[in-house]
């Protein structure tokens, strides 16, 4: 008898909650704000840039209200999975890693991956040519780990919390290379005042195991109407001509990639 009274109180557990399924009415983005031209904070402490401009164009796709919330990148995964926001837009990359914890959206970006120096220097994208090399990278980004899993011994890895950080030193001639993405590294760096002293060296790096198939929008693994939502709204925004005024407000080229 208990185990068919238990039995019914799982039965209507369940049906409770597809009642109560959520109803988006509102979408609460993370934005890192550091990473221009994908995201910066102006003097008024706005958040402001391309996936600023692509959570606003979401939502009024969805016919959703649009929060957007300011975090540091090496939080920003546990700040989802603590609920402090629905879902992560900030550049971040599909992998197979980060799949483990959370869900991806198709991708709505795709960006090479560059290693900016001062003009004349010269890369060789080897265990010798990086051996003693003083490389900054973002913490806790697919560039670490990358450099990371494949030579970690013998390069000398930076961590700084934001890509700014690292052109600082970079400028100040603290470390040898700086590796972002191409997109970054021009609008932090290269087209900035002084940003004509220095290049981009070596070639792209594009490795799928590391940096996965593009930019994806991150959501809890539970909430699979939201990144079913997304992924509706991310194709309605291509087709309906949208996601080219964005891009063009920010690129010269379709940031979207093949």
């Amino acid at each position: 008898m208990k185990k068919w009274i238990v039995a019914g109180a799982i039965m209507a557990t369940f049906a409770a909650g597809s009642v109560q399924a959520k109803e988006w009415n509102t979408v609460r983005f993370a934005i890192e704000g550091a990473y221009p031209p994908f995201s910066w904070t102006d003097k008024e402490g706005e958040l402001q840039g391309f996936d600023v401009d692509m959570a606003n164009a979401l939502c009024k796709q969805m016919a959703v209200k649009c929060d957007l919330v300011a975090q540091d990148w090496d939080g920003i995964i546990p700040g989802l999975l603590a609920r402090k926001y629905d879902a992560i837009l900030a550049a971040m990359s599909i992998t197979e890693q980060r799949k483990r914890t959370v869900d991806f959206t198709d991708k709505y970006a795709l960006v090479p991956n560059k290693f900016v120096a001062k003009k004349g220097t010269k890369l060789d994208l080897s265990a010798a040519g990086l051996k003693g090399k003083r490389v900054g990278v973002q913490i806790a980004t697919t560039h670490d780990k990358y450099l990371s899993d494949n030579f970690g011994k013998d390069v000398s890895l930076v961590r700084y919390g934001t890509a700014d950080e690292a052109y600082l030193d970079l400028k100040a001639g603290r470390v040898d290379y700086v590796f972002l993405d191409a997109t970054a590294i021009e609008e932090g760096l290269l087209n900035k005042e002084g940003g004509d002293q220095f290049e981009f060296v070596g070639p792209s790096v594009t490795d799928e195991q590391w940096f996965g198939d593009g930019f994806g929008i991150a959501v809890r693994k539970q909430d699979k109407d939201l990144k079913k939502m997304l992924n509706q709204a991310i194709q309605d925004l291509r087709d309906n001509g949208q996601y080219e005024a964005v891009n063009n407000k920010y690129f010269e080229y379709d940031v979207y990639g093949e």
